[in-house]
């Protein structure tokens, strides 16, 4: 099974939009022997990504692909223009010129919509789950947000007559249900129902290593 943890780089073309939670999936084939500096490599530029303005988080898959150890790592960020300036950083270009050596396929990445935000491909998988997989996992997260939720809110909300306030309560019942299935237990289960996920995907084809 895939491991998960944390990471970085950059689209081809620059990325420009307006104000949406947007991922970028970077795809590593690490030549042998480079595992080790690679892990090392990977540990700094997480560390630095982790203090970019915008930056939400990174999640890193660890997998094979065709024999070489493989990273994909998927960096989500609160805007486009969040992601650019960390694509655009010195601090990045510096840090992936350094890992090249070590790569052998170069800099693999691609950006996703929000709409992909919890299901980018993982490892080696051509294309994201079919939608039908992406909504049975978001409904087992998302409907016992909205049975339990507003049953903790409850006795809170009638503590108050402004909390009590039809809108303010919905917003307030709607925030937490955003926040909890965002940045805690959507990310739990796709990583626990990834084999499920991606049963059955096709395998995008690695260039060959060049001699």
């Amino acid at each position: 099974m895939p491991d998960s943890n944390r990471l970085d780089p950059a689209p081809t073309h620059p990325v420009r939009g307006f104000e949406e939670v947007v991922t970028l999936v970077v795809k590593h084939r690490v030549k042998a022997g480079f595992e080790v500096p690679y892990e090392a490599w990977l540990r700094r530029i997480v560390g630095i990504a982790g203090q970019s303005e915008g930056h939400l988080g990174v999640d890193v898959i660890r997998g094979k692909n065709a024999g070489l150890a493989m990273f994909t790592c998927v960096l989500r960020f609160c805007s486009t223009e969040a992601m650019q300036r960390w694509l655009d950083s010195p601090q990045r270009l510096e840090l992936i010129n350094e890992a090249a050596p070590m790569l052998a396929d170069g800099d693999q990445t691609e950006v996703n919509p929000v709409k992909e935000f919890w299901f980018a491909p993982q490892a080696d998988a051509a294309s994201p789950p079919p939608r039908w997989k992406q909504a049975v996992v978001s409904l087992l997260v998302i409907l016992p947000h909205t049975l339990l939720v507003p049953l903790i809110w409850g006795p809170l909300l009638k503590l108050n007559t402004f909390l009590s306030n039809y809108v303010v309560a919905t917003f307030l019942i709607t925030v937490t249900i955003v926040v909890s299935v965002v940045y805690l237990f959507m990310p739990m289960a796709t990583r626990l129902f990834a084999p499920w996920l991606q049963a059955g995907q096709p395998h995008s084809t690695p260039p060959e290593e060049t001699r």
